[in-house]
């Protein structure tokens, strides 16, 4: 296409025509090409309504419907020549459709106006956004709904302060990040479904003339329903703000099951062993294999929490309708949506790659006084002890186990009974790491029967 210059776009008042620095701090065309499809689509829908309105004719119609198409093949096949000139994605398109149609091409623009264009195609390109989040984020379910299937009875340490605390099940603790990108999930959905409204037919800001079935366009391009009011249709960006939002939470998800990876494949852990498509070796230590993937992961997150709080400084202190600051709506969502997509495929893929280490696993669950709880809990049942009698005895015999260099199962039954008398055999059913997890049935417990019916239950849900 021909890189006309912008002052024959908008006539004789700029008729001397911006110079390089104001071209280049105006024009949006390096990035805001990745909406071609959509701004394409939004043409399309326009000119069908036009026609069916009578506002253009039927001919007309057609052929800028045609000649759209073969814009969108162009772009597609990266035969098309942008040019910084004509600023943005709306003007590029529309001066290679004139070029490729003639006349008709300038009766497209009739009753709208870059402002609801852009909107709309903005809004279309983050729904298809969050429809790509809503693929990534059940794929990842998936694969951790198959872990935690795979080691719904295999027993390792709870953490907290990073401290072993009770035994739980690795099925448990995958499920509890399945709850967690479930949430996601949801607020991925309700997100899409409170933004599919239609801002085209808004015009400037005040609405149009022309006899516009906003209805018919909001159909064709899958919305819900037309915005309601023209200043909000072409001002609104919260369903953007709203998307890094849930982005952002949705990250902070991922950089915290990172971290996890991070932690659990290193040798003093040895939990986990990632799969060599996700790791990397180091270039002067053969025997590191080093989780970058989840480093990585971890790291880019700081991209989309900063994208959510620079898109709110440009809104924050704007009136209505539209300025020009709105023209930097996009960059970083764009930026946010490429890093939240490949951060979900690389946890899906370390996920369904990992490999969890039952044995060690078993072994750091039986250590560190994991059962300490259930010692605690059998001298409340057993004994009737108030609890906070039965913590202070358990306290007593973990310090012992700690004098001599053992855990509490290896303390012999003359050893416990000397601190509390009424302690007798049974106490070691209640020690053993399997017992503990078994004996968790409240609901949302970590008991092997629990997570099997939680994971059957999201397994069904998905289905």
């Amino acid at each position: 296409m021909s890189d006309t210059s912008s002052n024959q776009m908008w006539g004789g008042r700029f008729a001397a025509g911006p110079d390089a620095i104001m071209e280049a701090i105006n024009a949006s065309i390096g990035y805001d090409q990745r909406m071609a499809a959509q701004d394409i689509a939004g043409s399309r829908a326009h000119a069908a309504m036009l026609a069916a309105q009578g506002i253009i004719s039927d001919n007309d119609a057609q052929a800028i419907r045609e000649g759209l198409l073969t814009v969108l093949s162009e772009i597609e096949s990266g035969d098309f020549a942008f040019s910084t000139a004509l600023e943005d994605i709306h003007m590029n398109v529309e001066a290679r459709l004139k070029e490729i149609i003639g006349e008709p091409a300038g009766r497209l623009h009739t009753g709208r106006s870059r402002n609801d264009q852009v909107a709309t195609d903005f809004r279309l390109w983050v729904r298809d956004q969050l429809d790509a989040a809503e693929s990534g984020l059940l794929a990842l379910i998936r694969a951790l709904l198959a872990q935690a299937e795979a080691g719904a009875d295999w027993v390792m340490p709870g953490f907290t302060h990073l401290q072993t605390a009770q035994p739980v099940t690795w099925g448990h603790h995958m499920m509890a990040y399945v709850e967690m990108f479930g949430r996601d999930l949801s607020r991925v959905r309700d997100a899409r479904k409170r933004m599919n409204e239609n801002p085209l037919g808004a015009a400037a800001l005040a609405g149009t003339g022309f006899p516009l079935d906003r209805e018919m366009t909001a159909t064709d391009l899958g919305f819900d329903r037309p915005m309601a009011n023209s200043l909000d249709a072409v001002s609104a960006r919260d369903f953007a703000i709203e998307f890094l939002s849930v982005a952002s939470i949705s990250a902070m998800h991922l950089s915290r099951f990172a971290e996890e990876l991070v932690i659990w494949s290193s040798a003093q852990f040895r939990f986990v062993t990632l799969s060599d498509r996700f790791s990397t070796g180091s270039s002067i230590m053969p025997q590191k294999k080093n989780p970058d993937a989840a480093e990585l992961i971890r790291a880019k997150i700081g991209r989309i929490f900063g994208a959510n709080v620079a898109l709110m400084m440009v809104m924050k202190g704007l009136p209505l309708a539209y300025s020009k600051d709105m023209q930097e709506d996009k960059e970083q969502v764009f930026d946010a949506a490429d890093n939240w997509m490949l951060a979900l495929a690389a946890m899906e893929g370390m996920v369904k790659d990992m490999t969890a280490n039952r044995a060690e696993l078993e072994a750091a669950a039986s250590s560190g006084f994991s059962t300490a709880t259930d010692l605690a809990d059998w001298l409340v049942r057993e004994t009737g002890l108030p609890f906070r009698d039965a913590h202070h005895v358990t306290g007593a015999l973990v310090a012992l186990a700690e004098k001599k260099g053992c855990d509490l199962p290896d303390l012999s039954l003359k050893e416990m009974q000397a601190v509390h008398g009424n302690i007798d055999q049974s106490i070691y059913d209640v020690l053993g790491v399997h017992n503990s997890v078994a004996s968790r049935m409240s609901y949302g417990g970590t008991a092997p029967t629990r997570v099997r019916e939680q994971v059957a239950r999201w397994q069904e849900n998905l289905a």
